[in-house]
């Protein structure tokens, strides 16, 4: 699939003459440009996920009295990650993409390396906010470059594999993160992070060519800006599975915000074996990922995700009931499996609700991916920190976030359809 690149034109050009492409598309294979633009992304899982591990001995080292407050390393993180987004787009749209990611990436370097030397609990959270900003970049860019290259259920296809790679990360980084506190320091964690960071520079800096079209080029201003965002806000499509996407997110951000508690210290106290515990999930994501990335050209994104979701919903009052019955303490086998199936379920809807949203603004998708990604990234970290702030040494909370807010998404989505769900559509 090494096609000549196609620039998505806004709306009303597709109905008029065809655009202009270049001869050919100059970059990476397919294979090589879904793992660039997945390791983009990657930069940000792992930069939550690695640090879950060191927990206990950031604890120690700063004497932090309640565990609950270290999860603060994580929400903080996200709502840097999600203040930034709103600017990379609309920069990225007039300066194009490569610029401004490795302007983002330099950022997180320098946030990483503030970490590394942190004399405080809150410097290091502040470092973390740091870190989130310049990640950001990655995530913004990560969706516009794929959205400037494909459209529709093809589109939908490559943010399958994208996610598919990118859900590896969180199986090996609980991992990577125990390894580096092997080395005698959690600082080294934040060195793991540095060198991530550095390959993806190289490598993007030396494959990835300019994917943004100069006529599609936006002017860097406020009013462009402002304009840009009401036409996001203005579509029902984006707004409604934007909004489905924030809140599937917070049950993903509460999980990861307590899971450390839940495997090691607060209630199974798995030890060394809570990377596996973590990464066993974190499979069913990427499985499930894998087969969505197969079958949504058949079946289309919204029957897939629709379907999805409300199965989400029906485990996710089951993972209630499983809490009920053992008191907040199940056992260890049928929580994983019943969390896992959750996670698997989800990984049909997270990808399509964020192509589908994005979808009907291919003229806007720097400024548009930006807005949108803000949006659900603070959403998400918000609900995620109401979850994960809950803990209380049971696996209620997680439970009872899962169905509250799939419920919510599902009917968010029933909204955007017009109670037509399940149905597909002209690209979806």
């Amino acid at each position: 699939m090494t096609a000549p690149i196609r620039p998505n034109p806004p709306e009303g050009a597709r109905a008029s003459a065809p655009v202009a492409v270049p001869a050919a598309w100059a970059g990476p294979g397919f294979a090589e440009f879904v793992a660039i633009v997945a390791l983009m992304m990657a930069v940000t899982a792992i930069s939550i996920d690695n640090l879950l591990p060191a927990f206990p001995a950031i604890q120690a080292r700063f004497g932090v009295a309640d565990a609950n407050h270290l999860q603060l390393l994580v929400y903080v993180y996200m709502i840097g990650f999600g203040l930034a987004q709103i600017v990379y787009g609309p920069v990225s749209d007039a300066l194009g993409r490569r610029p401004v990611l490795l302007g983002g990436l330099a950022i997180y370097a320098a946030g990483t390396a503030l970490a590394m030397v942190a004399p405080s609990f809150g410097w290091l959270l502040a470092a973390r906010i740091i870190q989130g900003v310049g990640a950001a970049s990655g995530r913004v860019l990560s969706t516009a470059i794929v959205r400037d290259r494909f459209a529709g259920r093809e589109m939908a296809s490559v943010m399958s594999l994208i996610m598919m790679v990118f859900l590896i990360v969180p199986m090996i980084a609980p991992a990577i993160g125990g390894a580096m506190l092997a080395l005698g320091s959690w600082v080294w964690v934040f060195v793991s992070m540095l060198v991530l960071a550095a390959i993806c520079t190289l490598w993007f800096t030396w494959r990835m060519p300019e994917t943004l079209h100069p006529e599609y080029r936006r002017p860097l201003s406020l009013r462009a800006t402002i304009q840009a965002v009401r036409t996001t806000l203005r579509c029902r499509v984006a707004v409604g599975y934007a909004t489905a996407l924030g809140l599937l997110t917070g049950c993903i951000m509460g999980y990861v915000g307590s899971s450390q508690q839940i495997f090691d210290t607060g209630l199974y106290h798995l030890g060394a074996l809570f990377p596996l515990a973590f990464g066993a999930v974190a499979g069913a994501m990427g499985a499930a990922t894998l087969v969505n990335a197969r079958v949504v050209r058949w079946l289309g994104m919204r029957p897939l995700s629709h379907a999805g979701l409300a199965a989400f919903v029906m485990v996710g009052l089951a993972q209630v009931g499983v809490g009920l019955a053992w008191h907040g303490h199940p056992p260890l086998a049928l929580f994983l499996g019943v969390l896992a199936l959750n996670q698997f379920l989800i990984s049909f809807a997270m990808p399509n609700f964020n192509a589908l949203a994005l979808e009907p603004l291919g003229a806007i998708a720097g400024t548009a991916s930006s807005f949108l990604g803000f949006y659900t990234t603070i959403l998400g970290a918000l609900c995620g920190y109401l979850i994960g702030q809950a803990f209380d040494g049971t696996v209620l909370p997680i439970g009872i976030g899962y169905a509250t807010l799939g419920g919510l998404a599902l009917l968010v989505v029933a909204w955007t359809e017009h109670g037509r769900l399940f149905r597909g559509g002209v690209s979806g």
